[in-house]
């Protein structure tokens, strides 16, 4: 989903407007996160965001409009530390600081990490589009990297789109099972002490898994 699609649901932007735009991207976010798109009303949003729901509407047509510009947002964050990934800092560098924001982005925004994930079970009806193309794209640029890396032996071989699942799966699950790790540890992301800790042991699992001696 391009960044014009979700600015073409929402009105244009004065300093007020864009102000409310992001009140009512936060809250929809939240909303939607927690009971997903059918289970979230507008006037919920609405009340949320400190709006009346024909102010809100006056930024977004709909409902829907309101979830794919939330989404879009969300995509935007989610996918700048994955475009970063760069083959001029080497290996371990580049897969440091790709796993580092990662875990940074769980921690900071761990409801968008959630809703993607409730888009992504229900079969992306709203994001097939872009995984299938921008996201798709993105993946081979970066598998290019990373087989350049396998070639000049500074990785192990593999097939790089497993090194994908894997990172992205470890670092999420920080954000998307937050409560079973509290259960179990009595900590979360936001305890710097957990994070640190988090941090040493993903990268280095990962690496010392991927990495040529």
């Amino acid at each position: 989903m391009a960044d014009g699609d979700a600015a073409a649901t929402a009105r244009p932007k004065t300093r007020i407007g864009a102000a409310n735009i992001d009140r009512i991207l936060d809250a929809a976010l939240t909303a939607f996160a927690g009971h997903g798109l059918r289970g979230t009303r507008i006037e919920q949003i609405a009340e949320a965001a400190g709006m009346s729901k024909t102010n809100l509407l006056y930024y977004f047509r709909s409902k829907d409009d309101l979830y794919r510009a939330v989404l879009t947002r969300m995509l935007d964050i989610w996918l700048k530390p994955l475009r970063e990934l760069d083959a001029a800092r080497g290996p371990e560098a580049s897969l440091t600081a790709y796993i580092e924001q990662k875990l940074e982005h769980s921690r900071r925004f761990p409801e968008a990490s959630r809703l993607f994930a409730i888009e992504i079970m229900q079969g992306a009806p709203h994001l097939s589009h872009v995984l299938e193309t921008e996201l798709a794209e993105l993946v081979d640029r970066k598998i290019g990297i990373v087989n350049g890396w396998i070639a000049e032996g500074r990785l192990a071989p593999m097939d790089p789109r497993h090194l994908l699942f894997m990172i992205w799966a470890t670092t999420q699950h920080y954000a998307d099972f937050a409560t079973q790790i509290r259960a179990l540890t009595g900590k979360g992301l936001e305890d710097e002490a957990f994070f640190g800790e988090t941090r040493q042991a993903v990268v280095g699992v990962i690496l010392r898994g991927v990495l040529t001696r």
